[in-house]
């Protein structure tokens, strides 16, 4: 009896804890994400050339900054450290901006909006579906429609107003 159970809970630690580190995962990636999208928010804000983009970019501050502050709560509660900044393909997609002008800085900053958001969508779906910790799924379930509102404005900016809805990929 004691073998099994011990048998028993090993096979529970074992399932329990992928289910922690994709919870995890997923914290890590939504905050590199969000540090890069106030970075280059703040970028935008002081280069773009067209207003509705800077007020676009102003909007990126100001909502991901406050998403940011939730998930930093959110990851104290659930003890996950958070990363201090973002990674590599982050740090790239913001030194190419950094390197354009002009109404070519609107348009690559515009074009990165599209696709980060088109990415933190399915992030957020993913999230919502197969994560494990009922307080990071409800995080993430209340982060999507601000997500998908910032994707729907996008598209608007980049002519694709006719661009598939995120709810129905």
């Amino acid at each position: 009896m004691t073998k099994s159970a011990a048998l028993m809970g090993s096979c529970i630690v074992a399932f329990a804890f992928p289910a922690l580190a994709a919870d995890s995962t997923f914290i890590e990636k939504a905050a590199q994400g969000g540090m890069a999208e106030v970075e280059a928010g703040e970028l935008a804000a002081n280069k773009a050339t067209n207003s509705e983009v800077r007020k676009f970019a102003l909007m990126m501050v100001k909502d991901h900054g406050a998403a940011n502050q939730k998930l930093a709560q959110l990851a104290k509660s659930e003890g996950i450290p958070l990363p201090d900044t973002y990674g590599e393909a982050h740090r790239s997609q913001l030194q190419a901006l950094q390197s354009v002008d002009g109404p070519r800085f609107d348009q690559a900053y515009m074009a990165q909006m599209v696709k980060a958001h088109e990415e933190t969508v399915q992030l957020l779906k993913s999230e919502i579906a197969s994560g494990q910790d009922p307080e990071i799924k409800a995080h993430a379930a209340a982060t999507l429609p601000t997500v998908e509102a910032h994707l729907r404005a996008a598209y608007r900016l980049t002519g694709q107003e006719h661009a598939p809805t995120p709810a129905s990929h």
